[in-house]
C-alpha cells in the first residue's frame, strides 16, 4: 500500500510560475460573488442548505469581515475564504466560516495562501484570534489546521450544525466538529505531532470521503467511536496536542496529552 501524503498531487499546474499566477484578493464584483456561491455548491453539494448568499459575501466586508478569493490568470475562482468578525469577552475575534479550494486546484498551497491573506487583513483590524470548525475525521484538514497553521483545538461539539445539511460531505455521519482557535499574532506552523508515550492516540480514517462513499456503516462507526473517545479523554482534561501521519502505514491519529504532562 502506498502511504498517504499531504498534500496530494493535483492535476492543476504545480510549477512556481503557476503559483505566481494565482492572485489572492477580496471578492469585489457581482461575478466574483456568483462564482463563490457556485463553488460552495460544487464543494458541499447542489442542495447544501448552508450556502452563504452573494449579498452577505458583499456586505460582510463593510464591517470587518473577510470574503476573499484565489483567482487564476483568466480570472476564474479557484478557492475562497469567508468569515465574520465580532467581540467575545471584550476581545475582537473572527469566525472563519468557510474555506474551499476547487478540487483540481488542490495541493499547491492555495488554502494556505488564503489563510495568510485572511490573517494579514485581520491583524490590520487588530483582530488577534480566529475561530473555526472542522470535522475531526477529515485527515487532510487536521493536518492543515494543526500542523500547517498551528491552530489549537478548544472543544469537541457533537452535531454542531445538525444531523443533516444536505451536503454530500456530511451524508449519514452528522456534523461533529472541533472548534479550533488560531492565535494569528503569535501562531506559527508546526511539524507533525510526533508519537509520545505520554499521549493517548485516537485514530481516524485516512480518507473519510472514500469510507462514506464505499462503506457508510463503517463511516458511522468511525464517527460514534471517535466521538466517545474524544469526549471521554477531553472530559478528563486531555488536550489535542498534535496530529500524526504514520509514513510507513498511512494510518492517521490524533495525540491527546494529559493535563499534568510537562512540555517536551
Amino acid at each position: 500500500m502506498n502511504p498517504l501524503r499531504f498534500p496530494a498531487e493535483a492535476p492543476w499546474p504545480t510549477s512556481a510560475a503557476a503559483r505566481q499566477q494565482v492572485e489572492i484578493r477580496p471578492l469585489q464584483s457581482h461575478d466574483d460573488f456568483q462564482a463563490c456561491s457556485a463553488l460552495q455548491k460544487l464543494t458541499w453539494g447542489e442542495h447544501f442548505s448552508e450556502c452563504v448568499p452573494p449579498t452577505i459575501l458583499k456586505v460582510v466586508q463593510r464591517v470587518g469581515g473577510v470574503a476573499a478569493g484565489a483567482f487564476d490568470e483568466r480570472g476564474a475562482l479557484l478557492g475562497f475564504v469567508f468569515g465574520i468578525s465580532g467581540v467575545r469577552n471584550g476581545r475582537l475575534v473572527h469566525w472563519s466560516d468557510m474555506l474551499a479550494v476547487r478540487e483540481d486546484a488542490q495541493g499547491i498551497g492555495i488554502g494556505r495562501r488564503l489563510k495568510q491573506f485572511q490573517r494579514e487583513a485581520l491583524l490590520a483590524e487588530r483582530v488577534e484570534v480566529v475561530y473555526w470548525t472542522y470535522d475531526p475525521l477529515v485527515a487532510r484538514n487536521a493536518h492543515f489546521n494543526l500542523n500547517r497553521l498551528g491552530a489549537r483545538v478548544e472543544e469537541y461539539v457533537p452535531n454542531m450544525y445538525g444531523e443533516h445539511t444536505a451536503s454530500k460531505l456530511h451524508d449519514g455521519i452528522g456534523t461533529d466538529r472541533f472548534v479550533v482557535a488560531w492565535e494569528i499574532a503569535t501562531s506559527e506552523s508546526s511539524a507533525e505531532g510526533a508519537p509520545d508515550d505520554r499521549a493517548v492516540r485516537i485514530e481516524i480514517p485516512a480518507l473519510l470521503q472514500r469510507v462514506v462513499d464505499e462503506a457508510p456503516d463503517e463511516a458511522r462507526r468511525w464517527r460514534l467511536q471517535t466521538r466517545e473517545a474524544f469526549q471521554h479523554w477531553m472530559g478528563l482534561g486531555y488536550t489535542v496536542s498534535g496530529f500524526h501521519l504514520d509514513p510507513e502505514t498511512g494510518r492517521c491519529f490524533y495525540l491527546l496529552t494529559p493535563p499534568t504532562a510537562e512540555p517536551c
